[in-house]
């Protein structure tokens, strides 16, 4: 195995080799049913999948990665496709469902693939359709998970989000219970009181800070 995550011993030898035939791929899962379409020509089967041959119908925005922790979106075009992915596009509800872009090698010039590693993967959150006598082109924005870090969150150590997000979990059900409560702990020392006839003791504890 390669050290990159994702790209494996073939991978890497297509990698290292003077000339070869790369093309990327793209997985849009909607619930109806999956797009899948890759940048050749005719059918090409990925992870058991049939990819529908786009050609240069397919475009692709920049693809970035870095070493800081922070999302890069992918932007994906689509011109002239059929009306099963205009009527995907136009009645599904696309926000958040999954999106997967591959970048694979073809085997000796053939629609055969020698192998993928995934480029991109994450979420969509916009799409766009411009309609013309040519046909329609449709645009998907995706923008990866990490981009959730920069969005505040909502939930709390409460009772009331545990409940929103595990209805019936009583593991915070004392929380409440807890603000006002004081808890000692730490040295012991003892402090007599007299008074009348008789003495006392108390036992006093001291935090340690």
């Amino acid at each position: 195995m390669a050290t990159r995550q994702g790209v494996d011993t073939a991978i890497a030898t297509r990698l290292g080799a003077d000339a070869q035939t790369m093309f990327f791929a793209v997985k849009a899962e909607f619930d109806t049913d999956d797009i899948l379409v890759w940048s050749g020509t005719d059918d090409i089967t990925i992870n058991s999948e049939t990819y529908t041959g786009a050609g240069t119908l397919l475009s692709l925005g920049g693809v970035e990665e870095d070493l800081e922790m922070k999302s890069s979106g992918l932007s994906i075009g689509l011109s002239g496709m059929d009306a099963t992915v205009l009527d995907y596009a136009l009645t599904e509800n696309y926000q958040n469902r999954p999106v997967t872009l591959f970048l694979g090698f073809q085997m000796g010039g053939s629609n055969e693939s020698a192998g993928e590693l995934t480029l991109f993967k994450g979420r969509m959150t916009s799409l766009t359709i411009v309609d013309s006598p040519n046909g329609a082109t449709i645009t998907i924005d995706a923008e990866n998970r990490l981009v959730d870090l920069e969005r505040p969150s909502n939930l709390r150590y409460t009772l009331e989000s545990q409940q929103f997000l595990h209805n019936g979990d009583t593991g915070f059900n004392r929380v409440q219970q807890l603000q006002d409560k004081q808890i000692t702990w730490g040295q012991k020392q003892d402090s007599g009181n007299s008074g009348g006839g008789g003495s006392s003791t108390e036992e006093v504890y001291t935090i340690m800070r």
